[in-house]
C-alpha cells in the first residue's frame, strides 16, 4: 500500500512537473526569439544611441558657442605676435578644458584654437599643433571658418593618430569678422562608451561612409565580438548599412547570432548621411531561457522528496492497523475465540467494533454495555429507533365504579389527546424506574398501542382503551373496556 500510494502520487508529480517545464520553455523561449520584437527593439537602440551621441555634439556645439564670444578668446586671436597668440591660445585651451571637465560626462580630451584659415593656433595641455593647417585635413573645419557656422564632424585620421568626436563654434570680434573657431574633441571609443552606458547598454560601432562603402572607425569598450563579425563580415548586415548611409532611415536585420539595427547620425560629418551608428542586440531577450524554468524542475524534486515522504507517512498511518486487524483475525481462525479487537483509530476503529459485535453475535457473547463504573454506556441491543418494547399489559375487565367512570373518560377523550397524554405518562413512569426511553418515539409508541387495542377489541368484543399504571417496578398498561 505504502509503495503504491508513493508510485502513484510520485507519477502525478513527474507528469505535471515536466509538462510544466516544456510549456513554460517553450512559451519563454518563442517569446525571447521574435524576430520581430528583437529586430525593432535593435533599431530603437541603434536610433536612441544615435540621438544621444547627437545631443552630445549640439550640446557642446552650445557651450563652445558661448565661450567663443568671450573676451579671452577674441584676445587670443588678436595678439600682435605669432608667438603671443600662440600662448594665448594654449592658456585658453587649457582653461576650456578645465571647464569642460565639470560640464560633460565625456569631457574633451582635445581642445584647439584655430584662425581664419583653419590653421592651429594652439592646443590644451601641448605645444604641439601650432601651425598645422586642419582646414586642409578636416573639410568642415574649413567651411565653419569660412561660413561662421558651427558644427560637429568626425576626425579620424591614422596618420596623425586622430579619433575624435569634434564640435567647433566661430569666433567674431566686436564687428562681426570671423577670426577663426574653437575645437573640442572627444576621444570616440571613450564617447560611444558614455552613450552606451547612458542609452541601451549595448555595444556601439560608428561607421564612415567611404569609396568602398563604409569603414569602421571606433567601438564602445562594451565587448562586441558579435557586432565587429557581423560589421566586418555579414554581407546582410554590411548591405543595411550602406542602405543606411545611403538613405539616412534606420534599419535592423538578423545578423547571424546578433540583430544588427544601425541609424545615420544627421548633422554630424562632412556630407549628408556620411556618418552612422551600428548597434547589436542579442538573438534572444532572455540570455539563457533554460535556466529561467529550471526552477521548476527543482520544485519538481522537491515535490518527489514530499510525496515519498508524506506517502510513507499516511503508508504507516494506514498499514498498520490493517497489519493488526489481519493477524488479530489469524488468531480466530487459529483457535482463540475471545480475541477481540481494541483498536483506537479515528478511520479504521470503527471498523474494528463492528467486527467485534459481529464476533460476539457469531460466538453468542453477550456485549458488555456497561463503562468501568459499571454505568451503562449505551443503549441495548434491542433498544433501537424501532420502538419494539415487550409492554406489561393486564387485560383483566376491572368492574369497580371507578373504572366505569375511568372508561367514560377515556371514551369521551378525543382520540388524538388521548394518544399523547398516554405516550407522556408511560414516558415519565419509565424514567422514574430508570429506564432508558431515548429510543421510544411517538409514533412508534402510537402505532403499537393502536395495534394492541385491536387486538384486545377482537378478544372483548369490544373497543378497549389503556391506562398507565406503574407498580413500583415495571410499568403495566392497563387495558379498560369501553362502553
Amino acid at each position: 500500500m505504502r509503495n503504491k500510494i508513493i508510485a502513484v502520487n510520485a507519477v502525478i508529480v513527474l507528469i505535471v512537473g515536466l509538462l510544466s517545464f516544456a510549456l513554460v520553455r517553450f512559451t519563454v523561449g518563442a517569446a525571447a526569439t521574435n524576430g520581430a520584437q528583437l529586430s525593432e527593439d535593435a533599431k530603437h537602440a541603434a536610433q536612441g544611441a544615435a540621438a544621444r551621441l547627437q545631443f552630445d555634439a549640439l550640446r557642446t556645439e552650445r557651450w563652445l558657442a558661448a565661450r567663443a564670444s568671450d573676451a579671452p578668446a577674441v584676445d587670443a586671436l588678436a595678439k600682435a605676435t605669432t608667438t603671443a597668440r600662440q600662448e594665448a591660445a594654449t592658456a585658453l585651451c587649457n582653461t576650456l578644458s578645465t571647464s569642460a571637465t565639470g560640464m560633460f560626462e565625456s569631457a574633451p580630451s582635445l581642445v584647439v584654437l584655430v584662425d581664419s584659415h583653419g590653421r592651429s593656433v594652439g592646443r590644451n595641455g601641448s605645444t604641439l599643433m601650432r601651425n598645422e593647417d586642419l582646414g586642409a585635413v578636416y573639410p568642415g573645419l574649413k567651411e565653419a571658418v569660412t561660413t561662421g557656422h558651427s558644427g560637429s564632424d568626425v576626425w579620424v585620421n591614422k596618420e596623425r593618430n586622430d579619433q575624435y568626436l569634434v564640435s567647433y563654434a566661430p569666433v567674431r570680434d566686436a564687428t562681426g569678422t570671423i577670426l577663426g573657431a574653437i575645437v573640442a574633441g572627444t576621444t570616440l571609443n571613450d564617447e560611444l562608451s558614455h552613450v552606451s552606458d547612458a542609452t541601451t547598454g549595448r555595444p556601439l560601432a560608428l561607421v564612415v561612409a567611404s569609396t568602398d562603402g563604409f569603414q569602421v572607425v571606433a567601438h564602445s569598450t562594451t565587448s562586441n565580438a558579435g557586432l565587429e563579425a557581423a560589421v566586418n563580415s555579414n554581407a546582410s548586415a554590411k548591405d543595411s548599412i550602406k542602405a543606411v548611409l545611403a538613405s539616412g532611415h534606420a534599419s535592423a536585420l538578423e545578423a547571424g547570432d546578433v540583430y544588427v539595427g544601425a541609424a545615420s547620425l544627421d548633422g554630424i560629418g562632412g556630407g549628408k548621411h556620411s556618418v552612422a551608428l551600428a548597434c547589436e542586440v542579442p538573438a534572444s531577450l532572455i540570455e539563457n531561457p533554460t535556466s529561467l524554468v529550471t526552477p521548476i524542475l527543482a520544485v519538481m524534486v522537491l515535490g518527489l522528496v514530499l510525496v515519498m515522504v508524506g506517502g510513507w507517512l499516511l503508508g504507516n498511518y494506514i498499514t498498520r492497523p490493517i497489519n493488526l486487524l489481519e493477524e488479530g483475525l489469524l488468531q480466530i481462525l487459529n483457535g482463540q475465540s475471545d480475541k477481540r479487537f481494541e483498536l483506537d483509530h479515528p478511520d479504521l476503529g470503527g471498523l474494528a467494533f463492528r467486527i467485534d459485535q459481529l464476533l460476539n453475535q457469531l460466538m453468542g457473547v453477550e456485549e458488555d454495555t456497561t463503562d468501568e463504573e459499571g454505568r451503562v454506556s449505551r443503549i441495548p441491543p434491542a433498544a433501537t429507533t424501532n420502538f419494539n418494547d415487550a409492554m406489561a399489559v393486564d387485560e383483566r375487565l376491572p368492574q369497580s365504579e371507578s373504572s366505569v367512570a375511568i372508561a367514560a373518560q377515556l371514551q369521551a377523550e378525543p382520540t388524538d389527546q388521548y394518544y399523547a397524554r398516554l405516550y407522556r405518562e408511560y414516558i415519565a413512569a419509565k424514567r422514574a424506574l430508570g429506564e432508558p426511553t431515548d429510543h421510544i418515539t411517538e409514533q412508534a409508541f402510537v402505532t403499537r398501542i393502536q395495534g394492541m387495542e385491536r387486538d384486545a377489541s377482537a378478544k372483548q368484543g369490544r373497543p378497549v382503551r389503556y391506562q398507565v399504571r406503574p407498580t413500583g417496578k415495571e410499568v403495566v398498561l392497563l387495558a379498560i373496556p369501553l362502553g
